[in-house]
């Protein structure tokens, strides 16, 4: 007698849109890729290219060797710099020892940076709201003399903050921070600060912005959220916090489907699902047919923005 195949129960998924890859974070995989095919393995990349490890396991193989300092790297093979940024004394290190290096920060990270040397020099003391300890803070506060800049990582900072002696103030932001959070930073700062001026264009970058918007439209009714995206990935642990925020039953972060709790399943019927701007489309794919292979499932694509941004790489992986 045949086994009888167990009825799948139905479940509603719904995919975010956008989701995963932004501009930035595919520029600076491709350098990665490129500097491998232009000039050998191994190439050395100082920290993590982007924050999510399957990234980093992929780039391993080919060729990059990831370390936390530039000390780390020898002179004669080229070196990478982190999507995130660095501080002004790394490439100046780097030229120093002569080395060939490849900067992948992020175009709109270093738009952050040149606003803060454009208030640096009318004599402004910055306001950076961001969390301490994260790689794109410690390349902002890397571009100005030490004290230039002050952290802000709370409403609480920022309504205890003190103006340095007479000196006018303006303010950056990380660009990956909550788009809620920040703005309540904001508003307390300006209630503060008046003078205070904002930024010629919004901080928070656009895929930052697209991806928190549409996973709001994603919590509205889903039971469960699940974002794909490692924990040290900033711009992903936003995302869960935004869902849970914009009503989701419950919201985890994953970095792929082997983590999935399958009990998170019990008594849901609608699974929303987005991805982090450094987390690759084939992670999501995969937690599909995961999914796929325990329900009864009913893809749908939520409408949201389509992203057109790119951005070019250094002349030296395309000359």
């Amino acid at each position: 007698m045949n086994a009888v195949t167990p009825i799948k129960r139905p479940l509603t998924v719904r995919l975010a849109t956008p989701r995963g890859f932004c501009a930035g974070v595919d520029r600076a995989i491709q350098i990665v890729e490129r500097a491998i095919e232009r000039f050998g393995a191994p190439v050395y990349v100082r920290h993590e290219i982007v924050h999510n490890k399957h990234v980093v396991e992929r780039l391993k193989s080919l060729g990059a060797v990831f370390v936390r300092e530039l000390d780390e790297c020898p002179d004669d093979r080229p070196v990478v710099f982190s999507a995130h940024g660095v501080p002004k004394s790394v490439p100046a290190a780097a030229r120093d020892r002569q080395m060939l290096f490849l900067d992948a920060t992020c175009p709109l990270v270093s738009k952050v940076h040149v606003e803060a040397e454009r208030h640096h020099a009318a004599g402004r003391h910055i306001l950076l709201v961001g969390h301490a300890g994260h790689p794109e803070v410690i390349g902002t506060m890397g571009q100005l003399p030490e004290g230039s800049i002050t952290l802000i990582e709370t409403v609480e900072d920022a309504a205890a903050v003190e103006r340095p002696g007479d000196r006018p103030l303006a303010y950056v932001t990380q660009t990956t921070l909550s788009l809620d959070d920040t703005a309540e930073i904001v508003r307390t700062l300006k209630a503060r600060f008046p003078e205070l001026p904002d930024p010629h264009k919004e901080d928070i970058c656009y895929a930052t912005t697209n991806r928190q918007e549409a996973v709001k439209q994603l919590a509205d009714g889903s039971d469960l959220v699940l974002v794909v995206g490692s924990p040290n990935s900033s711009n992903s642990v936003r995302l869960v916090e935004v869902a849970m925020r914009a009503g989701a039953g419950s919201a985890k972060l994953v970095d792929d489907a082997s983590q999935v709790d399958w009990r998170w399943f019990d008594n849901v019927s609608t699974v929303g699902i987005t991805a982090g701007a450094s987390a690759p489309e084939p992670l999501i794919q995969a937690l599909i047919a995961a999914i796929g292979e325990r329900f009864d499932m009913t893809l749908t694509d939520d409408p949201g923005e389509q992203e057109t941004v790119t951005f070019k790489l250094p002349r030296a992986l395309t000359a």
